[in-house]
């Protein structure tokens, strides 16, 4: 019954936002959170109960979990602290902490005994050793194992998968996880450091098109590849898999791939303009290669995502371009490449780009090679301790005074 209740959490984000708006047009209740403010959600749909902020929708809090959660038929868990590339290198600890909201999620819907509870994952669950060459084989969901995921972000996404299975083969809870592959589309982040690839690079053209200067600044050599998946085919296959019988993780993704290259041209040839390349060679750019193996969601489903990136990236495009005339100009549109994220991030020690962690052994584990490259470089190794001087023997205890217990004022 289209009548019955459905919960989005993270629904103030990009893809949560057009979830929600995709529900009620189908007629059903909808309970949406996330924890920024309202006038910060990407989409606001006044016909869906709004729990909005800290106080009402903070998913990492088991109490607003439980609300959320009372009386839900189904439960669709996309919350987490995320971004592009730029932001998940340099926020590893705040990708981890998800792991929270996913727990508390998932511990209240099967507490209000919901039908059914989708996870969205993500393709960097990914064993890294099978993403360093550009011409990459498309991924299949078997190659997340052995486990060699994105640090951070890629990490906390494979535990959670681990968790909706197990939820399910203890519980009975009907769990169902997507990976997704490079979500883009309209009404997304495109600006502020948060933002994926398309947007990114839409944000440039538009930016060298509305200055007149006609230069492009590429992350990398331009030579990585990947899939982009339009934000339609996102949400139908959601649904398609939230209803099936697929107990595994599966791929979500378009398996149309094309190198960064690829996609500045497809930018350029929407707006009518050829820039001059600078390439970033120190900038985050993630593995060499990854796309999607689509054979199993074709054979489950009989359906794949099949939207070309070029129509995709042109309705992007359009909407990136109206909202960023909306707020810069000539004289301002080098303002919109300020990254509010990626700058004045920290690596914490442990990670191995901080001297006190220099010489330890164990960080390396887990870390796909790529993140060894200039950073771990710029730190200056630590000096070695000077041997500490010998020192006097300790003076003897005070005698305790006659008559008082040790310790007994």
């Amino acid at each position: 019954m289209k009548s019955e209740l459905v919960v989005v959490a993270g629904a103030g984000g990009f893809i949560g936002g057009h979830l929600v708006a995709d529900f009620l047009r189908k007629g059903y209740r909808v309970r949406a959170a996330d924890i920024k403010p309202l006038d910060e959600w990407y989409q606001v749909h006044r016909k869906a109960e709004n729990f909005a902020g800290p106080m009402k929708g903070d998913c990492r809090d088991f109490r607003i979990c439980r609300t959320l959660c009372k009386g839900a038929k189904e439960v669709y868990q996309l919350a987490a602290d995320m971004g592009g590339m730029g932001f998940i290198e340099n926020n590893k600890a705040l990708c981890m902490l998800s792991v929270l909201t996913n727990t508390h999620m998932i511990m209240a819907a099967q507490e209000a005994g919901v039908d059914r509870f989708f996870y969205s994952s993500s393709a960097c669950v990914y064993n890294a050793d099978k993403q360093k060459d550009p011409k990459i084989t498309a991924l299949k969901e078997a190659d997340a194992y052995p486990g060699l995921p994105e640090d951070g972000y890629g990490w906390e996404k494979l535990f959670s998968e681990r968790m909706c299975r197990h939820f399910r083969e203890d519980f009975g809870l009907n769990t169902r996880v997507a990976r997704f592959h490079n979500v883009y589309g309209p009404n997304g982040t495109w600006e502020g450091g948060r933002e994926k690839a398309p947007a990114a690079i839409c944000r440039k053209v538009i930016a060298a098109v509305v200055s007149g200067k006609h230069d492009i600044e590429i992350w990398g050599d331009g030579t990585q590849t990947r899939s982009f998946m339009y934000i339609d085919d996102c949400l139908k296959g959601i649904q398609l898999i939230t209803h099936s019988n697929i107990l595994e993780p599966i791929n979500l993704g378009s398996s149309e791939l094309v190198s960064i290259n690829q996609l500045v041209d497809i930018a350029e040839d929407i707006a009518g303009i050829k820039l001059n390349r600078h390439y970033k060679l120190d900038a985050p750019r993630g593995v060499a290669g990854r796309n999607s193996d689509n054979t199993k969601i074709r054979s489950y489903l009989n359906w794949e995502p099949d939207t070309r990136l070029r129509d995709g990236m042109e309705r992007t495009y359009r909407w990136i371009y109206d909202e960023f005339t909306a707020k810069y100009n000539a004289k301002t549109a080098h303002l919109s490449s300020i990254s509010t994220f990626t700058k004045g991030s920290h690596p914490i020690p442990g990670d191995g780009f901080n001297p006190e962690s220099r010489f330890a052994d164990t960080w390396k584990q887990g870390i796909p090679a790529t993140y060894n490259g200039k950073a771990s470089g710029t730190v200056k190794a630590a000096r070695p301790a000077k041997k500490a001087k010998k020192s006097k023997p300790a003076r003897k205890p005070a005698k305790k005074a006659k008559g008082r217990a040790a310790g007994r004022r």
